[in-house]
């Protein structure tokens, strides 16, 4: 039975991701700083791991390497949004922005580091990093969102490195665009009221559908949940 490693998974795309993977036969470990009632009720293994927390993520790591099983997806979705007010050239604090790199940024390399040595066990392995179109650079016609901007292009930054490593070790690295998602991570009605805006579910099918359709030809690479390639 195949293995994944799920962050985000109390709510939004983390929980719809994982129910469907659950759904596929994959033994999950559902990872998220609150573990609610809806989670713990899902056929997985859920654990409360605070990506801002170098601590807790070897508490985790350490957790599953005493199953001594190897890892073969790691999906990390977990994401925060600071208010856009807050998120403004003229608004946004160093606070703001460490935060919103610790989830987006350090956590999902830190977490890849703690787990690669089960994920070098896999025969197949596969990362896939939750990013945003908002994190391209040759995408920006917008500005704004000081700290979930930089943090998406960071992880972009991170993840392809990431797949230049570890493509001789056969290992998958994929960077997702999810589009609008009416989740709790927008807390004002912007995605709600969005006519292209889908629920999680949908988001996590097609997302998971690119992530199947992708080896090792596709590694490093930036995709949209309908398909296509974006820009860096």
């Amino acid at each position: 039975m195949p293995t994944a490693v799920i962050t985000g998974a109390n709510s939004g795309i983390g929980h719809a991701f994982t129910k469907l993977l659950i759904s596929e036969g994959y033994t999950v470990f559902a990872l998220d700083r609150v573990i609610g009632r809806e989670l713990k009720e899902l056929p997985c293994q859920e654990f409360e791991c605070d990506l801002a927390s170098s601590d807790s993520i070897g508490r985790f790591a350490s957790h599953y390497r005493s199953f001594d099983e190897p890892l073969d997806v790691l999906l990390n979705i977990a994401g925060v949004m600071a208010p856009k007010a807050g998120d403004a050239l003229e608004s946004v604090a160093p606070s703001t922005l460490l935060s919103t790199f610790q989830v987006h940024t350090f956590g999902p390399l830190l977490l890849t580091q703690a787990l690669l040595p089960s994920i070098l066990q896999a025969r197949s392995p596969t990362l896939a990093f939750m990013s945003s179109r908002v994190g391209s650079i040759a995408d920006n016609s917008s500005g704004g969102a000081y700290s979930y901007r930089a943090s998406k292009a960071a992880l972009n930054s991170i993840g392809k490195s990431m797949a230049m490593d570890l493509k001789e070790k056969g290992v998958v690295v994929l960077l997702l665009h999810p589009g609008f998602v009416i989740s709790g991570l927008d807390k004002t009605d912007d995605t709600r009221n969005n006519p292209e805006a889908v629920m999680p579910e949908e988001a996590a099918e097609k997302l998971w559908k690119v992530v199947r359709a992708k080896g090792l030809a596709e590694t490093g690479t930036f995709w949209h949940r309908e398909g296509f390639e974006l820009p860096w």
